[in-house]
């Protein structure tokens, strides 16, 4: 496979003849300090009192840079099962666990617009990792300023301009399985105006047979003051990738050879392509030292063709919306109060797949099986209001307005055989209240909160693709109780939480067909968990300092009345969830510029059916990355790494299907392998004007 592309080789050429330049970064001279100005970044940028964690490039910087599902697995009570680069579930505290593919029950933002569609639908993978600052994550339904979701809210930020710099960067990737990543990005900056633009491309053949991903992508950033008051900013995300797709094994498989695809999808050589545009627009207003607003408009484009072992689906999407907010302060209160209307236009048709009788070249596009229109909408008010009572302890009220459209129209059917409807869910109020107290190195907080989630259109669907009324909201309330503190002279950092969270109407994809799922409500499950960090730092030597740390999730989910027909599953564990997970590491830094980074992560058994007669085995992967940074004069500069994951060669699922059935007396699929070990290495290199 001739995998370099013209413009891969001009940038390597060009910077191999820079003499191998790189941005270095700024040295984080003692990390556990940096985390504790997590702390600063939190009352910054959350909404008043909400706690939430934060992951930073001291972070991305452990993993191959294609990962950031390892990235993301690093903080406490969230868990990505990723079943392949393009097919990456995220779960928050076990809630979207049971979601067939991709994650919903979620608010996702990028730089502050969102990027959740109209059914509640976020990809992650939409985004390259090397473009982001910092990923934070609000757990549970609290964050009432992002939606009021039940899995709570994922804000994903790009990295901030460096003032009055102009500056060339590109990172160069390759690795095993034919790999090949590039990251080139431009950035400058002066005294009313930011400009980052970022090109990259990525390949790669995939561990498993039909496994191939092939992407292009950039991002444009770009802001000016139009005043001492008034900024103006314009953000672009695009991305076009075409990813094979090997689906998920049965146990014999998985257990003989976890490379192989699964045998429909392979003879269908069954593939997804994808072209997504984010655009958004924002201005932000400082009327005083105490108000400021921001506004964006956005628009959102996706054009997704899937050729699938059962049928061809071809759909696109529009969608468009604005998002204002005003924060203030009020003597000792400080507020914020806005609203955020997001519509799509969603069409979609199905076609059957001729591959059985194609010659063997894989997927050919026959007649129209459906032709859909869906035109979605969710609108949020929002209000938050943070009391200082005293210069320790502080209290916030939220509450969110939200109100959910969905029609749904049937082009193809006539008659009585057409299925088209509306289906308007009832405005929900919710509320959210919090306490936090600050002591000498850390504080304690406590926080009440009321969170929904809507069923996807799909899931409203009878079998007959009927609308049922009858499908209600999840709604939950969520209580926790935590804190933060530094002990032994600020040479341990411990971050916990305790939560406890019933979610009533339960919302169950059952699969009736190989491309079908209809919802419905089957009772109640309880999320209760406890999510620890623990972070040090040791100087070995006067230039050597180790960094160990630990995040620990213990997820104690259990259906509390979930009745399935005759079958009773009341008491069983919640499905697709772990019980135990720890995400451990080394960090080792010199001061020459070496840097060392081991990691680890355990995960115990998933169970797989709602009977728990099976379950998923437990597994520890260790990976290891090796970092150089050097300045070689005042505007070229330079970084190698290498690195291997799973070191150990290990057999384990990176990501499961629960509740699989097998069609045609084929075995049911459960399992997603997770990729053998592996190598990368890199060059980063970078040129300051």
């Amino acid at each position: 496979m001739a995998y370099i592309k013209a413009p891969s080789i001009f940038v390597f050429l060009f910077f191999t003849f820079s003499f191998f330049a790189q941005e270095v970064q700024k040295d984080s001279v003692n990390q556990l300090d940096e985390i504790i100005l997590i702390e600063d970044i939190t009352i910054r940028n959350a909404t008043g009192i909400t706690p939430h964690s934060i992951i930073n490039g001291q972070t991305f910087q452990k993993f191959n840079p294609i990962d950031i599902t390892s990235a993301v697995n690093q903080i406490p009570g969230v868990y990505v099962l990723s079943g392949a680069l393009n097919t990456n579930r995220i779960t928050i505290r076990g809630v979207g666990a049971r979601t067939p593919f991709g994650t919903d029950k979620l608010r996702m933002y990028f730089n502050g617009i969102p990027v959740t569609n109209g059914t509640g639908s976020s990809t992650i993978e939409a985004f390259d990792l090397e473009n982001l600052g910092k990923i934070e994550v609000i757990k549970g339904p609290k964050g009432t300023a992002f939606g009021t979701n039940l899995g709570g809210a994922i804000l994903l930020d790009t990295k901030d301009h460096e003032e009055n710099q102009t500056k060339l960067t590109n990172s160069f990737t390759l690795g095993s399985y034919q790999m090949l990543k590039e990251n080139l990005s431009f950035t400058h900056s002066e005294d009313n105006f930011n400009l980052s633009f970022s090109y990259n491309h990525f390949e790669t053949d995939g561990y498993r047979q039909n496994n191939s991903f092939d992407r292009d992508g950039f991002l444009l950033n770009t802001n000016v003051d139009l005043s001492e008051k008034s900024k103006l900013g314009l953000l672009v995300n695009y991305i076009d990738y075409t990813a094979q797709i090997p689906s998920s094994l049965n146990q014999t498989d998985f257990d003989e050879d976890p490379t192989r695809a699964a045998g429909n999808w392979l003879a269908a050589q069954g593939f997804e392509a994808n072209k997504y545009v984010l655009a958004g627009l924002y201005h932000t207003y400082e009327f005083n030292t105490s108000l400021k607003n921001t506004t964006s408009v956005f628009y959102t484009y996706l054009d997704h063709y899937e050729p699938r072992p059962f049928n061809i689906l071809d759909e696109f999407t529009n969608g468009f919306g604005v998002r204002s907010q005003f924060k203030g302060m009020a003597g000792s209160f400080e507020y914020t109060f806005g609203g955020e209307l997001y519509k799509d236009e969603y069409h979609w048709g199905t076609f059957r797949n001729l591959y059985r009788d194609n010659n063997g070249n894989g997927s050919l596009q026959g007649d129209r099986l459906s032709d859909n229109s869906e035109f979605r909408r969710q609108f949020n008010l929002f209000g938050t209001l943070t009391h200082t009572i005293t210069t320790r302890f502080s209290a916030q009220l939220g509450l969110n307005l939200n109100k959910t459209n969905y029609n749904f129209q049937d082009l193809f059917n006539q008659g009585d055989a057409n299925t088209s409807a509306d289906r308007n869910f009832d405005a929900i109020l919710l509320p959210s209240f919090g306490l936090q107290y600050l002591f000498a190195g850390g504080k304690l907080y406590a926080n009440v909160s009321r969170g929904f989630s809507n069923p996807s259109l799909e899931e409203t669907l009878t079998p007959d693709g009927v609308i049922n009324p009858d499908i209600a909201q999840e709604t939950g309330t969520n209580y926790e109780l935590g804190g933060m503190s530094t002990l032994f002279n600020e040479h341990l950092f411990l971050d916990w939480s305790l939560y406890h969270m019933d979610i009533n109407n339960l919302l169950v994809a059952q699969r009736v067909g190989e491309d079908q799922f209809i919802g419905r409500n089957a009772g109640e499950t309880r999320h209760q968990g406890l999510e620890l960090s623990a972070r040090s730092v040791f100087e070995l030597c006067k230039d050597l300092k180790v960094y160990p740390y630990l995040n620990y999730t213990f997820s104690n989910h259990s259906f509390v009345n979930f009745v399935d027909g005759d079958d009773d599953f009341s008491g069983n564990p919640l499905t697709g969830v772990p019980k135990h997970r720890i995400s451990s590491g080394l960090d080792i830094k010199h001061t020459a510029g070496f840097q060392l980074n081991l990691t680890h992560q355990f995960v115990d058994e998933i169970p797989l059916t709602d009977a728990n007669s099976l379950s998923s085995d437990s597994f520890n992967v260790f990976n290891a990355k090796l970092g150089y940074e050097a300045q070689l004069s005042n505007h070229f500069s330079l970084g190698l790494n290498v690195g291997a994951n799973n070191l150990f060669d290990i057999r384990y699922a990176q990501s499961v299907l629960i509740n699989a059935v097998g069609f045609g007396g084929a075995l049911p699929r459960y399992f997603y392998p997770g990729n053998d070990r592996n190598f990368y290495g890199g060059v980063k290199l970078g040129y300051l004007f």
